[in-house]
Protein backbone atom coordinates (compact mmCIF):
# COMPACT_ATOMS: atom_id res chain seq x y z
CA UNK A 1 0.00 0.00 0.00
CA UNK A 2 1.97 3.01 -1.14
CA UNK A 3 1.97 6.48 0.97
CA UNK A 4 2.36 9.62 -1.50
CA UNK A 5 4.80 11.71 -0.19
CA UNK A 6 4.86 15.36 -2.22
CA UNK A 7 7.47 17.84 -1.07
CA UNK A 8 11.25 18.50 -1.97
CA UNK A 9 14.41 16.66 -3.07
CA UNK A 10 17.38 18.22 -2.23
CA UNK A 11 20.75 17.92 -2.02
CA UNK A 12 22.43 19.34 1.57
CA UNK A 13 26.27 20.33 0.99
CA UNK A 14 27.65 20.87 4.64
CA UNK A 15 30.90 22.35 5.24
CA UNK A 16 32.95 23.27 8.36
CA UNK A 17 34.80 26.19 8.63
CA UNK A 18 37.75 25.52 11.52
CA UNK A 19 37.51 29.09 13.07
CA UNK A 20 34.63 31.40 13.97
CA UNK A 21 33.40 33.98 11.53
CA UNK A 22 32.85 36.76 14.12
CA UNK A 23 36.86 36.79 13.82
CA UNK A 24 36.99 37.60 10.04
CA UNK A 25 33.73 39.77 9.67
CA UNK A 26 34.06 43.61 10.58
CA UNK A 27 30.93 44.72 12.17
CA UNK A 28 31.60 48.47 10.36
CA UNK A 29 32.44 46.70 7.37
CA UNK A 30 29.58 44.43 6.38
CA UNK A 31 28.58 47.21 3.24
CA UNK A 32 31.82 46.07 1.66
CA UNK A 33 31.84 42.50 2.41
CA UNK A 34 34.41 40.19 0.92
CA UNK A 35 35.61 36.99 2.79
CA UNK A 36 36.41 33.63 1.90
CA UNK A 37 36.66 30.51 4.32
CA UNK A 38 38.83 27.57 4.35
CA UNK A 39 37.02 24.63 5.04
CA UNK A 40 38.86 21.63 5.64
CA UNK A 41 35.97 19.22 6.05
CA UNK A 42 33.19 18.97 3.88
CA UNK A 43 30.11 16.36 3.60
CA UNK A 44 27.04 16.01 0.73
CA UNK A 45 23.49 14.57 1.71
CA UNK A 46 20.80 13.87 0.26
CA UNK A 47 17.84 15.79 2.25
CA UNK A 48 14.82 17.39 0.84
CA UNK A 49 11.79 16.70 2.86
CA UNK A 50 9.81 14.55 0.33
CA UNK A 51 13.46 12.72 0.42
CA UNK A 52 13.63 12.48 4.16
CA UNK A 53 10.14 11.19 5.12
CA UNK A 54 10.50 8.56 2.37
CA UNK A 55 14.05 7.54 3.72
CA UNK A 56 12.25 7.26 7.10
CA UNK A 57 9.45 5.21 6.32
CA UNK A 58 11.25 3.09 3.88
CA UNK A 59 13.25 2.09 7.23
CA UNK A 60 10.28 0.90 9.24
CA UNK A 61 8.96 -1.24 5.92
CA UNK A 62 6.91 1.03 4.33
CA UNK A 63 6.25 2.16 0.60
CA UNK A 64 6.69 5.21 0.43
CA UNK A 65 6.08 7.08 -3.30
CA UNK A 66 7.97 10.42 -3.74
CA UNK A 67 5.80 13.07 -5.35
CA UNK A 68 8.68 16.16 -6.35
CA UNK A 69 10.75 17.35 -9.01
CA UNK A 70 14.49 17.14 -9.31
CA UNK A 71 17.57 18.44 -12.24
CA UNK A 72 19.88 17.07 -14.10
CA UNK A 73 22.45 16.47 -11.56
CA UNK A 74 19.73 14.15 -9.60
CA UNK A 75 21.73 11.04 -10.91
CA UNK A 76 23.61 9.98 -7.57
CA UNK A 77 20.68 10.74 -5.46
CA UNK A 78 18.36 8.45 -7.78
CA UNK A 79 21.07 5.54 -7.54
CA UNK A 80 20.24 5.95 -3.52
CA UNK A 81 16.69 5.69 -3.97
CA UNK A 82 17.17 2.52 -6.05
CA UNK A 83 19.22 0.86 -3.97
CA UNK A 84 16.46 1.10 -0.87
CA UNK A 85 13.97 0.34 -3.55
CA UNK A 86 12.00 3.53 -3.42
CA UNK A 87 9.80 4.05 -6.36
CA UNK A 88 11.27 7.43 -8.87
CA UNK A 89 8.01 6.76 -10.87
CA UNK A 90 6.21 9.78 -9.82
CA UNK A 91 9.71 11.73 -9.80
CA UNK A 92 9.67 14.77 -12.46
CA UNK A 93 12.85 15.69 -13.87
CA UNK A 94 13.77 18.43 -15.62
CA UNK A 95 16.77 18.56 -17.83
CA UNK A 96 17.18 22.26 -17.51
CA UNK A 97 17.46 22.84 -13.93
CA UNK A 98 19.16 21.85 -11.04
CA UNK A 99 18.39 19.49 -8.23
CA UNK A 100 17.16 21.93 -5.27
CA UNK A 101 20.47 22.34 -2.94
CA UNK A 102 21.70 23.76 0.54
CA UNK A 103 24.98 24.67 1.07
CA UNK A 104 25.72 25.26 4.62
CA UNK A 105 29.01 26.78 6.26
CA UNK A 106 29.42 26.36 9.61
CA UNK A 107 31.88 27.59 12.24
CA UNK A 108 33.05 26.47 15.70
CA UNK A 109 30.41 28.41 18.00
CA UNK A 110 27.82 26.46 15.09
CA UNK A 111 27.34 29.81 13.71
CA UNK A 112 25.72 29.27 9.99
CA UNK A 113 25.66 30.81 7.06
CA UNK A 114 23.14 29.34 4.27
CA UNK A 115 23.04 29.49 0.16
CA UNK A 116 19.87 27.72 -1.27
CA UNK A 117 19.04 27.20 -4.75
CA UNK A 118 15.45 25.56 -5.11
CA UNK A 119 16.40 24.62 -8.43
CA UNK A 120 13.61 22.78 -10.13
CA UNK A 121 11.59 22.83 -6.85
CA UNK A 122 10.33 25.80 -7.95
CA UNK A 123 8.52 23.89 -10.79
CA UNK A 124 7.40 21.15 -8.82
CA UNK A 125 3.42 22.12 -9.31
CA UNK A 126 4.00 20.56 -13.29
CA UNK A 127 4.45 17.28 -11.56
CA UNK A 128 0.64 16.57 -11.12
CA UNK A 129 -1.09 13.79 -9.51
CA UNK A 130 -4.50 14.21 -11.56
CA UNK A 131 -5.70 10.24 -12.23
CA UNK A 132 -1.75 9.60 -11.38
CA UNK A 133 -2.86 8.48 -7.75
CA UNK A 134 -2.76 4.60 -7.38
CA UNK A 135 -5.72 2.54 -6.47
CA UNK A 136 -4.79 1.24 -3.32
CA UNK A 137 -3.39 4.62 -2.20
CA UNK A 138 -4.98 5.88 1.25
CA UNK A 139 -2.57 8.16 3.20
CA UNK A 140 -0.04 11.25 1.95
CA UNK A 141 1.71 13.94 3.12
CA UNK A 142 2.04 17.51 2.09
CA UNK A 143 5.49 18.65 2.91
CA UNK A 144 7.43 21.53 1.92
CA UNK A 145 7.78 22.63 -1.67
CA UNK A 146 7.67 25.27 -3.68
CA UNK A 147 4.73 26.85 -2.54
CA UNK A 148 2.10 26.44 -6.19
CA UNK A 149 3.17 22.75 -5.91
CA UNK A 150 2.29 22.58 -2.01
CA UNK A 151 -1.30 23.96 -3.04
CA UNK A 152 -1.84 21.96 -6.19
CA UNK A 153 -0.98 18.73 -4.68
CA UNK A 154 -3.32 19.69 -1.64
CA UNK A 155 -6.29 19.97 -3.52
CA UNK A 156 -5.84 16.98 -6.05
CA UNK A 157 -5.45 14.89 -2.94
CA UNK A 158 -8.65 16.74 -1.58
CA UNK A 159 -10.33 16.04 -4.59
CA UNK A 160 -9.58 12.19 -4.56
CA UNK A 161 -10.64 11.65 -1.13
CA UNK A 162 -6.68 10.66 0.17
CA UNK A 163 -5.97 11.27 3.96
CA UNK A 164 -3.81 14.06 3.88
CA UNK A 165 -1.03 15.35 6.41
CA UNK A 166 -0.26 19.23 6.18
CA UNK A 167 3.25 20.05 7.03
CA UNK A 168 3.66 23.59 5.74
CA UNK A 169 6.96 23.25 7.87
CA UNK A 170 9.78 26.11 6.56
CA UNK A 171 7.39 27.14 4.03
CA UNK A 172 4.91 28.81 6.18
CA UNK A 173 6.09 32.09 5.48
CA UNK A 174 4.91 32.31 2.00
CA UNK A 175 1.26 31.33 2.58
CA UNK A 176 -1.23 33.87 3.45
CA UNK A 177 -3.69 33.30 6.69
CA UNK A 178 -6.79 33.44 3.77
CA UNK A 179 -4.94 30.84 2.06
CA UNK A 180 -3.75 28.41 5.53
CA UNK A 181 -7.60 28.63 5.96
CA UNK A 182 -8.34 27.63 2.77
CA UNK A 183 -6.22 24.33 3.01
CA UNK A 184 -6.97 23.44 6.40
CA UNK A 185 -10.46 23.47 5.52
CA UNK A 186 -9.69 20.43 2.94
CA UNK A 187 -7.33 18.41 4.82
CA UNK A 188 -7.35 15.93 7.68
CA UNK A 189 -4.52 16.25 9.35
CA UNK A 190 -2.43 19.46 10.48
CA UNK A 191 1.88 18.47 11.63
CA UNK A 192 3.41 21.59 12.48
CA UNK A 193 5.91 22.34 15.66
CA UNK A 194 5.01 24.75 18.48
CA UNK A 195 6.72 28.06 16.53
CA UNK A 196 4.62 27.02 13.94
CA UNK A 197 1.42 26.34 15.52
CA UNK A 198 1.32 30.10 17.11
CA UNK A 199 2.07 31.62 13.74
CA UNK A 200 -0.96 29.46 12.00
CA UNK A 201 -3.06 30.76 14.73
CA UNK A 202 -1.74 34.47 14.51
CA UNK A 203 -2.34 34.30 10.30
CA UNK A 204 -5.38 32.52 10.12
CA UNK A 205 -6.75 34.58 12.83
CA UNK A 206 -7.74 31.05 14.79
CA UNK A 207 -7.14 30.49 18.23
CA UNK A 208 -5.87 26.96 19.37
CA UNK A 209 -9.77 25.77 19.64
CA UNK A 210 -11.13 26.95 16.90
CA UNK A 211 -7.66 25.30 14.74
CA UNK A 212 -8.65 22.24 16.41
CA UNK A 213 -12.23 21.77 15.80
CA UNK A 214 -11.19 22.30 11.37
CA UNK A 215 -9.23 19.02 11.63
CA UNK A 216 -9.41 15.59 12.72
CA UNK A 217 -6.09 15.91 14.22
CA UNK A 218 -3.52 18.47 14.72
CA UNK A 219 -0.08 17.21 15.78
CA UNK A 220 2.12 19.36 17.52
CA UNK A 221 5.89 18.44 18.02
CA UNK A 222 7.82 20.25 21.10
CA UNK A 223 11.62 19.47 20.69
CA UNK A 224 12.78 17.85 24.18
CA UNK A 225 9.33 18.12 25.49
CA UNK A 226 7.56 15.36 23.15
CA UNK A 227 4.66 16.34 20.88
CA UNK A 228 0.79 17.26 21.39
CA UNK A 229 -1.93 15.08 19.61
CA UNK A 230 -5.06 17.00 19.24
CA UNK A 231 -7.96 14.95 18.09
CA UNK A 232 -10.42 17.82 17.49
CA UNK A 233 -11.55 19.37 20.51
CA UNK A 234 -11.86 16.02 22.47
CA UNK A 235 -8.79 14.60 23.14
CA UNK A 236 -5.88 15.39 23.62
CA UNK A 237 -2.58 13.02 23.82
CA UNK A 238 0.94 14.05 25.55
CA UNK A 239 3.68 12.02 24.02
CA UNK A 240 6.83 11.76 25.84
CA UNK A 241 10.14 12.61 23.62
CA UNK A 242 12.13 9.12 23.58
CA UNK A 243 15.91 9.15 24.87
CA UNK A 244 18.43 9.70 22.39
CA UNK A 245 22.00 7.94 22.38
CA UNK A 246 23.32 11.07 21.03
CA UNK A 247 22.67 14.91 20.54
CA UNK A 248 24.64 15.33 17.19
CA UNK A 249 22.28 16.49 14.30
CA UNK A 250 18.71 17.64 14.58
CA UNK A 251 18.06 18.48 11.34
CA UNK A 252 15.78 15.90 9.47
CA UNK A 253 14.31 15.02 12.73
CA UNK A 254 10.78 16.38 12.02
CA UNK A 255 10.65 14.45 8.68
CA UNK A 256 11.85 11.16 10.82
CA UNK A 257 9.07 12.18 13.49
CA UNK A 258 6.17 12.83 10.21
CA UNK A 259 7.49 9.37 8.68
CA UNK A 260 6.51 7.44 12.20
CA UNK A 261 2.99 9.14 12.26
CA UNK A 262 2.20 7.65 8.58
CA UNK A 263 3.31 4.38 9.63
CA UNK A 264 1.19 4.29 12.35
CA UNK A 265 -1.67 5.64 10.58
CA UNK A 266 -0.66 2.99 7.57
CA UNK A 267 -0.82 0.35 9.73
CA UNK A 268 -4.23 1.58 11.65
CA UNK A 269 -2.75 2.05 14.78
CA UNK A 270 -3.66 4.19 18.04
CA UNK A 271 -2.41 7.76 17.75
CA UNK A 272 -0.79 7.29 21.49
CA UNK A 273 1.18 4.43 19.26
CA UNK A 274 1.75 6.33 16.30
CA UNK A 275 3.00 9.06 17.88
CA UNK A 276 5.35 7.20 20.26
CA UNK A 277 6.75 5.51 17.04
CA UNK A 278 7.22 9.13 15.44
CA UNK A 279 8.85 10.29 18.73
CA UNK A 280 11.68 7.12 18.63
CA UNK A 281 12.42 8.20 14.83
CA UNK A 282 12.85 11.66 15.74
CA UNK A 283 15.42 10.36 18.74
CA UNK A 284 17.18 7.63 16.47
CA UNK A 285 18.01 10.66 13.70
CA UNK A 286 18.85 13.13 16.11
CA UNK A 287 21.86 10.61 16.98
CA UNK A 288 23.08 10.77 13.11
CA UNK A 289 25.07 13.71 11.45
CA UNK A 290 22.61 14.27 7.82
CA UNK A 291 19.30 13.28 7.53
CA UNK A 292 19.64 9.56 5.60
CA UNK A 293 22.46 8.67 7.21
CA UNK A 294 21.44 6.42 10.54
CA UNK A 295 19.63 2.79 9.62
CA UNK A 296 18.22 0.40 12.36
CA UNK A 297 16.61 -3.18 12.23
CA UNK A 298 13.26 -3.88 13.05
CA UNK A 299 14.11 -5.56 16.08
CA UNK A 300 16.32 -3.18 16.92
CA UNK A 301 13.87 -0.45 16.61
CA UNK A 302 11.49 -2.69 18.97
CA UNK A 303 14.14 -3.19 21.50
CA UNK A 304 14.39 0.21 21.92
CA UNK A 305 10.95 1.13 21.86
CA UNK A 306 10.64 -1.60 24.71
CA UNK A 307 13.18 0.68 26.39
CA UNK A 308 11.55 3.83 26.02
CA UNK A 309 7.96 3.20 26.63
CA UNK A 310 7.45 0.20 28.17
CA UNK A 311 5.67 -1.75 25.79
CA UNK A 312 5.48 -4.20 22.41
CA UNK A 313 5.90 -2.35 19.76
CA UNK A 314 2.68 -2.83 17.96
Amino acid sequence: MPTIICGSLAYDTIMVFQGRFQEHILPDQVHVLNVSFTVPQLRRDFGGCAGNIAYNLKLLGGEPLIVGTVGQDFGSYGEHLEALGISQSHILSLPSEYTAQAFITTDLDDNQITAFHPGAMLQAQHNSLRDRIPRNCRWAIVAPDGLDAMVSHLQELHAAGIATIFDPGQALPLFSGELLRQLIEQVQYLSVNDYECEMIQSRTQWNLTTLRSKLQALIVTRGEKGSQIYLGNAEEITIPAAKATAMVDPTGCGDAYRAGLLYGLERGLSWEQSGRIASLMGAWKIASAGTQNHSFTMEEFAQRYQESFGETLP
